[in-house]
């Protein structure tokens, strides 16, 4: 569950994926402490080829965003708990196997105490996949993958207050453009469900029931913004003192929301044979079912992508391959799922994706310029960033 509770260390966002666990969220505001590839034994001749690299790291990104929604979007599911718990544990035990295997070496033992404090985090990133699925439920992939950009902004201004960063103009002008395709394409949506029934007016009780579903999703979506970016600060300011390593994140987070889940899909939702046979019909119960284990296979997919992506390349050809893996991200919905393709849908899509390339580029322009200055006095810190240096130096 590392990019469930995905989405890369650098600030990037969940991308679509909706799922990261390890806290990768937008290859864009800070480059990821990761793991080197080298811990998983591949031929070299394959590791260290840029390109296939890149091809792995997208199609990783685009296959969860598209098994999430195929597995969230039936017609009566609603034991999005219990979908999260079979990614958590699949992902939990494939990391174990692993590791027994021999395949990943940098895995640290259970530590109890760790765990302990990693706890809230885990809760925090429960919050942030469970609002993922149920706005990605109601809402179309690209707008999803559109609405999600909105994160970076929330993120990014969160670093400002607590860890002292800062945005530049350039980064100031890609939000603009974040919230401007977010309004582009929530009036096409808007527009297309009225269009639908003929252009009716919202007494429709149809138009009506197609407005109510969008602004379900748009309500889950905001949720999804502000609790993303509560894990991932949160994350950055506890993962500083714990000394944890990718796997390490990938391995507490999934585990400690195991039991988590588990009790939430007992308590709120309805295991009746009714309902569960609704859920999993006959039609498409092994395709759901094995759809749902590969969603756990493939956080981990996507963080050792991740990470294969930034060894072979760069940080800044990493953040450039996340920008723009937008694009595809939001295409796949137009493919698989029949979403809208209107010029409304068209033009929030290609704006969405302008302001992923200008922020990434934003972000290389800010690291560049801050290693070419001297500096001339000690850099004022924000109250948590001092916390978190005497932490670390106690």
């Amino acid at each position: 569950m590392d990019d469930k509770k995905r989405d890369d260390y650098t600030i990037e966002m969940p991308d679509s994926d909706m799922r990261d666990f390890s806290g990768k969220v937008s290859p864009a505001l800070r480059r990821p402490s990761i793991p080197k590839v080298s811990g998983m034994h591949v031929p070299s001749q394959i590791t260290n080829n840029p390109t296939i690299s890149i091809l792995a790291y997208c199609l990783a990104s685009i296959s969860m965003t598209v098994i999430n929604k195929y597995c969230v979007s039936g017609a009566n599911w609603n034991l999005n708990f219990f979908f999260l718990a079979v990614q958590s544990l699949v992902c939990t035990l494939a990391i174990m196997a692993c590791k027994s295997m021999g395949l990943i070496k940098d895995l640290a033992k259970f530590d109890s105490e760790k765990a302990k404090r990693w706890f809230p985090i885990s809760l925090l990133l429960v919050g942030m996949i469970y609002t993922s699925t149920k706005s990605l439920r109601f809402l179309s992939v690209p707008v999803y993958t559109i609405f999600k950009n909105l994160t970076i902004i929330v993120i990014a201004y969160g670093e400002v207050l607590w860890f002292g960063g800062s945005v530049t103009p350039s980064a100031l002008f890609s939000f603009g453009l974040m919230v401007l395709s977010s309004v582009v394409a929530a009036w096409a949506d808007i527009q297309h469900a009225l269009a639908s029934y003929g252009n009716s007016s919202v007494k429709d009780p149809a138009a009506a029931a197609a407005l109510s579903t969008l602004n379900a999703g748009y309500a889950w979506m905001g949720l999804n913004v502000f609790c993303t970016a509560a894990y991932v600060l949160g994350m950055r300011k506890v993962i500083k003192k714990m000394n944890f390593k990718d796997w390490d994140t990938m391995f507490y987070n999934n585990l400690l929301t195991i039991p988590v889940l588990i009790v939430c899909t007992l308590v709120v939702e309805d295991w009746s044979s009714t309902n569960v046979a609704k859920n999993f019909p006959i039609a498409s119960r092994n395709s759901l079912v094995l759809a749902m284990i590969y969603s756990g296979l493939g956080t981990i997919f996507i963080s050792y992508a991740s990470a294969w992506c930034i060894r072979v390349t760069s940080s800044t050809t990493y953040s450039m391959v996340g920008a723009l893996n937008k694009l595809p991200v939001a295409v796949s919905g137009l493919i698989f799922f029949d979403a809208p393709v209107t010029f409304g849908s068209v033009s929030a899509i290609f704006i969405g994706f302008v302001s992923g390339i200008v922020y990434a580029w934003a972000k290389v322009r800010q690291t560049a310029a801050s290693k070419m200055t001297l500096p001339t006095s000690a850099p004022v810190m924000s109250a948590s960033s001092q916390s978190s240096r005497d932490a670390n130096s106690s």
